[in-house]
């Protein structure tokens, strides 16, 4: 399902306009019309409640100009609040605006704060607000008349539906530029936007509607919008179903170094996350006085004793074993827990430098790369980082705020320089890839800040590589199946308060939903 920036959902309107030869005034219609009918399913029998429209003088407030007629031809209590004098009105939404007079629609010109001040009390008497007042365009802060008339709705703490997308809301970023309409829902046109799914933006767009305006298939194509949102058919469609006479040594061996003194359980959840994700065999490589206590944590994976420091971490003569270990293995899981001391470091940089098979790197093992990112590009073999927000500011020297600011943006930026896969954990996880295709991950809750959530990625993300899925699949099955194996314990047990071993454990049940025949009875 494609999600689209603000520019590439214009030059998909304009395409439809031009080439295709769609006329804009019609676009408009379908759009308010569209939004109509998600007003109504949405507010049901709204019967004598005072609905209020307020509108910019773009083609934001066309679209609710279009509302206003479709509302008032059936019957109900429809006012105008345009926020511009109508001299100033101009194409399709002037056009759109001069049939309202046939039809006794009441509008308001409130054109400035004065004007606004001596219409609160009408303002109050509005019981369902239609935000049409700026659209998908926005890109620098609100200030001045409009921020006093957003921040005034919000107020009022009525419903508000909003056109195609809350006022104020950048559609790129998720970000409110300064102040932001909060929706009870948003009806969008065409393709839902960046900033309604990623956060904060979701908060402020409520449930999201996407209304079908006409924009041909082929015109959304030749656009080609590089972001995507994973769904359920789609990871589905990814999964392979597996011959009857399948065995261990078809579904891969991956290799797990991890832990590290009070960290052995990261090592641990790694593994077993691997192996409830469906790879065959996975052998975890560990300090060698921690192996006693992995060998307890761990059945059915292996464990391999290395040569440590006198800390009890990863030393740097384990490079060569460590060589060893990898002829066979199809994935190398390689930083949960690993510690980040100086002679592990050293280790830590001599693998990525001489590893030629898929690695998924984490946790202490990004924060051992972050002084020295461009070795990224001299890897053998493809590479999957799965940061969190504060993991990715140190990879690339920012602040975690300047990650989250636009985490599009960043994880792509950083997968394309670097030419590795990006899985940017958190509230939406972004999902990076070198070619600038970006996907978007759907499941996952605020249940899921717990310690070992990310052990838990990783094992299955490396797991899927292990069996012969790319790395792009994997890290967009394995993103959704941990997401969706947190949201069925939600449902089961509440919002909080499972850990990740749970998740762990629920792995195989949400891979059984996924490839269950669907009933056709």
């Amino acid at each position: 399902m494609y999600l689209v920036t603000a520019n590439e959902m214009q030059q998909m309107d304009k395409k439809t306009i031009q080439s295709f030869g769609l006329p804009g005034r019609l676009l408009m219609e379908n759009a308010g019309r569209g939004a109509t009918e998600i007003f109504l399913k949405t507010f049901g029998a709204v019967g004598s409640k005072n609905i209020g429209i307020m509108a910019g003088r773009g083609n934001n407030g066309g679209d609710g100009f279009v509302m206003a007629r479709c509302l008032a031809q059936k019957g109900l209590n429809v006012s105008v609040f345009l926020l511009s004098k109508r001299s100033l009105l101009t194409g399709d939404a002037a056009e759109n605006f001069k049939l309202l007079a046939p039809l006794a629609i009441p509008v308001q010109e409130i054109p400035d704060k004065a004007a606004f001040s001596r219409r609160k009390t009408a303002l109050r008497r509005v019981d369902i607000w239609i935000d049409a007042i700026l659209g998908t365009g926005l890109n620098s802060e609100v200030k001045g008349y409009f921020k006093a008339v957003i921040d005034s709705i919000n107020r009022l703490g009525k419903p508000v539906l909003a056109v195609d997308i809350p006022s104020g809301l950048n559609a790129d970023t998720a970000q409110p530029c300064g102040t932001c309409i909060r929706a009870h829902t948003t009806a969008t046109f065409g393709f839902a936007k960046l900033g309604h799914l990623l956060y904060p933006g979701a908060e402020y767009t409520g449930k999201l509607e996407v209304v079908d305006i006409g924009i041909p298939p082929h015109v959304a194509a030749e656009v080609g919008p590089l972001q995507a949102l994973l769904t359920r058919e789609y990871v589905r469609g990814c999964l392979q179903s597996r011959s009857p006479d399948t065995h261990k040594g078809h579904t891969g061996h991956l290799l797990v170094l991890a832990g590290s003194p009070g960290k052995t359980g990261a090592a641990a959840m790694t593994a077993m996350s691997a192996m409830r994700a469906g790879a065959g065999l996975v052998t975890s490589g560990i300090p060698k006085s921690l192996n006693p206590v992995l060998e307890t944590q761990v059945l059915e994976a292996m464990t391999y004793p290395l040569p440590e420091t006198p800390t009890g971490e990863f030393a740097a003569s384990a490079l060569g074993e460590i060589k060893s270990l990898l002829t066979g293995k199809k994935c190398l899981a390689i930083g949960p827990g690993i510690g980040t001391a100086h002679e592990t470091r050293a280790l830590i940089l001599k693998i990525i430098n001489n590893c030629r098979i898929p690695m998924v790197i984490d946790a202490d093992g990004l924060n051992c790369l972050a002084d020295d990112t461009n070795r990224l590009l001299k890897c053998k073999g493809p590479v999957v980082l799965t940061p969190h927000p504060g993991e990715m500011a140190r990879l690339m020297r920012t602040t975690a705020g300047g990650v989250q600011a636009d985490r599009i943006k960043n994880a792509r930026e950083f997968a394309r320089q670097n030419k590795v896969h990006v899985v940017l954990k958190g509230a939406r996880t972004v999902i990076a890839h070198p070619d600038g295709r970006v996907f978007v991950n759907p499941t996952g809750n605020p249940g899921m800040a717990s310690g070992g959530m990310g052990d838990v990625l990783t094992g299955v993300i490396a797991g899927l590589i292990a069996q012969g899925y790319s790395p792009e699949v994997s890290t967009h099955v394995g993103t959704y199946l941990h997401g969706a194996a947190a949201d069925a314990l939600l449902e089961k047990h509440g919002p909080f308060g499972f850990i990740a071993s749970d998740v762990m454990h629920n792995l195989p049940l949400e891979i059984g939903k996924l490839t269950a025949a669907p009933d056709l009875s």
